[in-house]
């Protein structure tokens, strides 16, 4: 396996933003599987560390960047050979958790994030995502059993009652001084 590369430049920070997305308590990790071009070193695995002030205070983030630096060393081995770029963002949890944790949840974050795009691209060109209903599901209120009448309502919502009432705008937002306002 080639050596593992670091993410220096906030276009390369930016660009893994838009790939695939793991997460849990201790780290965050986003990556982008990179087509092959020579503009981009042979590096296969490119690694980049984020850390923000609300994690901590400087010592504390300098503690965690080391740890994920030492995690990352450990596990080179067994990460995926792929030209891909992955940041991980660190949370506070990974200060105080056990470094063999912080190990595996590496080795399954970078798995998650390089793997590359399967499935067909739908109509529009994107792929299916997992979330929403999709076109088949029922609506939020309707049931798959209840037929729909022509006005596109439910035969156990029609025979119910009244349709509910609209819901009110929100009040608008309030002044500081409680007084009219500058207009």
């Amino acid at each position: 396996m080639s050596t593992i590369g670091r993410l220096r430049r906030r276009a390369e920070f930016l660009a893994a933003a838009s790939g695939r997305r793991f997460h849990n308590e201790r780290l965050s990790a986003q990556g982008l599987v990179r087509a092959d071009d020579a503009a981009v070193s042979d590096d296969g695995l490119r690694i980049g560390f984020t850390i923000t002030k609300r994690v901590g205070h400087a010592t504390e983030r300098n503690r965690i960047r080391r740890r994920l630096r030492a995690a990352v060393a450990q596990a080179a081995g067994d990460l995926p050979a792929r030209k891909a770029d992955v940041v991980l963002v660190a949370r506070r949890p990974a200060l105080h958790a056990p470094f063999a944790t912080l190990i595996d949840d590496l080795r399954r974050a970078v798995a998650v994030v390089t793997k590359p795009q399967s499935g067909k691209p739908t109509e529009a060109g994107r792929t299916p995502s997992r979330r929403g209903r999709g076109k088949g599901a029922p609506a939020s209120g309707a049931s798959a059993s209840a037929p729909l009448l022509a006005s596109g309502a439910t035969a156990s919502a029609a025979t119910s009652g009244p349709a509910p009432a609209p819901a009110k705008a929100p009040f608008p937002p309030s002044h500081a001084c409680d007084g009219p306002t500058d207009g």
